[in-house]
């Protein structure tokens, strides 16, 4: 058994303005740290229109195409830009991630990481936002619960932003547990203690800027693993953002690569005792070039560790 990496070079073809932080220099980085990892490479394929359905209304989905320009590069809102292969790419990340779900879930691998761009997580029903355009996590999760008969799948975010279109796309999922750790204050503003779900299935926990990994670690000691416990989740799927790193340009949290690797495997440790190892990991965020690679390939190293 082994550990599956999934992607696509049409994932380099979504392009941003110059100086956006969200660029596909972010996945050339990434892929480049993961090549001495010993994976099975996956070519993502492009999602079945009934998944990315699952979770988006036609109209969403007819609106971002004819959004698509013909060429160069345009605004959905102050932060969010399509170009003429953006949309190609967000199918490829949704595709790869229910192609993740399928493989660790049918037994070929033990776990998966689908290293695409755009993300994901800020992705509402609606409503594009925050870079992303399809919401990939709730889109893996609502596959695995619809597809594959599972009855409940936690999702844990990471990414130092709230992941406020996962929480948005699950909200009134029973069969759902979403877990967001995020800076707070910061953008987008969402994320507060008291937003617990339609059913008591979305966790927040709000982190201070300028706090640190000891400080996330014992938080995640004390709410979240009882949480995921209590919850007995058959698949866990993780929102794999490190913009909580402390080179990164975007926040203020200062977790430092080890955090990444200590929180993946304390977070195997549970899927190990809880769902089989079943593990589909995503790329969410992440801006500063160098710390995103280090951080990303310590994350899936823990991943290769255990799929050994």
């Amino acid at each position: 058994m082994t550990t599956a990496l999934l992607t696509h070079a049409d994932c380099l073809d979504h392009h941003t303005p110059r100086g956006h932080p969200e660029q596909a220099a972010r996945l050339e980085h990434v892929l480049h740290a993961l090549e001495p990892l010993p994976l099975m490479r996956v070519t993502a394929p492009l999602a079945a229109e009934d998944d990315v359905l699952r979770v988006h209304p036609a109209s969403y989905v007819a609106e971002l195409r004819a959004a698509l320009p013909a060429e160069g590069i345009a605004k959905l809102d102050a932060d969010t830009f399509i170009s003429p292969g953006s949309l190609t790419a967000a199918y490829r990340g949704a595709g790869a991630a229910v192609r993740a779900v399928d493989m660790v879930l049918g037994g070929e691998v033990d776990n998966a990481f689908a290293a695409c761009r755009p993300p994901g997580h800020h992705a509402e029903h609606a409503t594009p936002m925050g870079f992303c355009l399809f919401g990939n996590a709730a889109l893996a999760a609502k596959h695995a619960l619809d597809h594959h008969g599972l009855s409940r799948v936690a999702v844990v975010d990471f990414d130092v932003h709230h992941g406020n279109g996962t929480q948005d796309l699950l909200w009134d999922e029973a069969r759902a547990l979403f877990v967001s750790s995020h800076q707070s204050p910061l953008w987008p503003g969402t994320g507060a203690r008291d937003e617990t779900g339609a059913h008591d299935n979305v966790m927040n926990l709000p982190l201070p800027p300028e706090s640190d990994g000891a400080h996330m670690r014992r938080v995640y000691e004390a709410q979240v693993f009882p949480r995921l416990r209590a919850f007995a989740p058959e698949l866990l799927i993780i929102s794999a953002g490190f913009d909580a790193h402390a080179d990164d340009p975007l926040a203020q949290l200062n977790w430092q690569t080890e955090d990444f690797t200590w929180l993946t495997q304390q977070l195997c440790d549970l899927a190990d005792e809880l769902c089989d190892g079943r593990v589909v990991s995503t790329l969410e965020g992440g801006y500063d070039l160098t710390a995103l690679a280090a951080s990303a390939a310590a994350h899936v190293q823990v991943l290769t560790e255990r799929s050994a």
